[in-house]
């Protein structure tokens, strides 16, 4: 009977099936918690079933219907295939899943970030590359100086020369017959657009980023659903089925944590030695910021002399200036694990509040040592005596991004494996180390906003972060798994990813829009190098292009806008109000969504 009965049921279904259209149908079967091969075969068997429905009178088509519908059925197969094609082709696809069950989502997190700046980078790469790069191939001059190889290391030399850095660009416009290109419009305009589209997309990314994770109400589901209802019926791979258990465990894991987390009560003389104690460590921390922001910044004068007299041409000379990017980084990667270990004496009562001071203190740190370096650059190197002091900026953020990237890989190959040998080899010893998230997440960000500030100085240099982010991650993987433990502590952190795009948009990225911002409207360009070479500033050629536009009738409108929208503070007022209002609005239906959720709850609850 039992039989009997299923069979009637998949008979009964797929004459459902067939009396659905085409798409309905599709979409019928592609719901169904099923395997693919289960899939197929009722899909197999509805074809059947419609083929034999209209067969009694059905007309004899035509060759050219047949073949229309023949080709519209491959070409519906190899969108498919296509389709299926790009999704295995997702970076690091399979590695984050790994990562994300054997790990948790607090690792994750920092592996996402790190794959989303990559995808970033590309996108900057293949801006500057295409509009800025390729035609200044066409002008270009020979490079008369020799290669050494030193140059990998140092990015002077042989790179002075090349469309590696500003100073090689020329001011002259682009004519091969066709259409001009003007070299200092496309150089100004390209940058622009890019910091444009990456304000757009980091404000995009942070409220989609918050309302996913803070405001959407399948948070608040419970554990219940998540245990019951989101299996993946399509898998059908062993390895496969393992990993996606692992996977839901950490995740339940995680939430079971946060549910049932202990509330510590302590005593007034505990409260009062935990306050010292948070002070203590604060003006430690605070303390060590400033000394090494001081030293930064008188090596950074010490870099100067060295350019300006001529000593970087020699072999010594560039040995020297390898000092500054040597001893940021060092700075960079010790005094982090001071502030671990601080956190540890802290003694927080979650890891996540371990996380986010030990985050807002290496940011102090970073972004600190970052403000020295932009204050050395704008106001020491900008005023110097040098012949092209674009491109001695550029230098300089070359060999800091090298010379970070060399640190970070050297902090995984010795810090965590150390860390890891130490710990194992020990007669009472502490085991592996956890994955230290807030050292590395900021590691990142110290890295992309030197990108940032270099586009300007050096339009490929997205191309080299680039390169650097993809083999930080395969080593940061390869590191976690052989030298880490997962956390003591499973804990939910579906709010890290929201505060790692937070401050990558600030202070990180609008810091870089001001320092970009007094480069482009304040600073003399240097007279003899540079596509905005005898200009007073690099603005000054869009002003220089709106005043030959005025003299053509069909341009005019450009001019217009020019000055009665882009140079009009009013228009800025009002458009700063605008989304003032948008913002507020936006605001309102999140609370309004928040009093929905707490009463869909309240209601399941009840």
């Amino acid at each position: 009977i039992w039989i009997f009965h299923g069979f009637y049921a998949e008979e009964k279904l797929v004459g459902d099936l067939a009396s659905m259209s085409t798409s309905e149908r599709i979409k019928a079967i592609q719901k169904m918690p099923e395997t693919m091969r289960k899939k197929r075969e009722i899909r197999n068997k509805v074809l059947r079933e419609v083929a034999k429905k209209s067969r009694p009178g059905r007309t004899q088509l035509s060759c050219c219907t047949q073949a229309l519908e023949g080709a519209r059925v491959s070409f519906r197969r190899f969108g498919s295939s296509l389709s299926e094609y790009f999704h295995r082709l997702r970076i690091f696809h399979k590695a984050l899943k790994i990562i994300g069950a054997e790990f948790g989502t607090s690792v994750l997190s920092y592996f996402i970030f790190l794959k989303w700046l990559l995808t970033f980078n590309i996108f900057s790469f293949l801006i500057n590359f295409s509009f800025i790069t390729v035609p200044q191939f066409i002008a270009a001059e020979p490079n008369n100086l020799s290669f050494t190889g030193l140059e990998l290391i140092t990015g002077a030399g042989y790179f002075q020369q090349t469309v590696l850095y500003y100073g090689f660009y020329t001011n002259a416009t682009i004519s091969t017959g066709g259409p001009s290109y003007n070299i200092q419009l496309a150089y100004f305009f390209t940058v622009g657009i890019y910091f444009l589209i990456c304000f757009l997309i980091l404000l995009f990314s942070i409220g989609k980023s918050f309302c996913r994770n803070f405001i959407n109400p399948q948070t608040y589901s419970g554990n219940a659903s998540k245990l019951l209802c989101t299996w993946d019926f399509n898998i059908t791979n062993e390895r496969a089925v393992k990993l996606k258990q692992k996977n839901l465990s950490t995740q339940i894991k995680e939430d079971l944590m946060e549910v049932n987390r202990e509330v510590v009560t302590f005593s007034v003389e505990e409260r009062a030695v935990r306050v010292v104690i948070h002070l203590a460590a604060w003006a430690a921390s605070l303390g060590t910021a400033v000394a090494a922001c001081t030293g930064v910044y008188f090596l950074s004068i010490n870099n100067l002399e060295l350019f300006v007299k001529g000593y970087a041409n020699n072999l010594e000379g560039q040995a020297a200036m390898l000092v500054l990017p040597v001893v940021a980084s060092l700075l960079n990667t010790f005094i982090p694990f001071f502030y671990s270990w601080l956190g540890h004496l802290e003694r927080f009562q979650t890891p996540g509040q371990h996380i986010y001071v030990t985050i807002i203190r290496n940011i102090v740190l970073k972004m600190s040592v970052v403000g020295i370096l932009c204050y050395y650059w704008l106001n020491v190197v900008a005023a110097s005596e040098s012949q092209c002091w674009e491109t001695l900026v550029g230098q300089d953020i070359y060999r800091l991004v090298l010379v970070d990237f060399i640190f970070c890989l050297l902090g995984s190959f010795f810090g965590e494996f150390l860390l890891r040998v130490i710990g194992t080899a020990a007669p009472e010893g502490w085991g592996r180390p956890e994955f230290d998230i807030g050292r590395n997440v900021l590691d990142l960000i110290y890295a992309q906003t030197l990108t940032w500030i270099g586009i300007l100085f050096s339009p490929l240099l997205p191309a080299i972060q680039m390169t650097a982010f993809s083999i930080v991650f395969y080593v940061k993987k390869v590191s976690l798994r052989m030298n880490c433990q997962p956390p003591r502590k499973a804990w939910r952190t579906a709010q890290m990813t929201t505060s790692f795009l937070f401050l990558l948009f600030f202070p990180s990225f609008l810091g870089v829009l001001s320092v970009i911002g007094v480069t482009v409207w304040s600073l003399k360009p240097s007279a003899e190098c540079g596509p905005f070479r005898g200009l007073s500033s690099m603005y000054a050629a869009v002003s220089e292009w709106v005043e030959t536009l005025e003299n053509l009738s069909d341009f005019r409108w450009v001019a217009w806008i020019y000055h009665n929208l882009i140079t009009s503070e009013l228009f800025f007022f009002v458009l700063s109000a605008v989304a003032l209002i948008m913002a507020y609005l936006y605001w309102q239906i999140i609370e309004g969504r928040k009093t929905m959720t707490r009463l869909l709850k309240k209601q399941i609850y009840n």
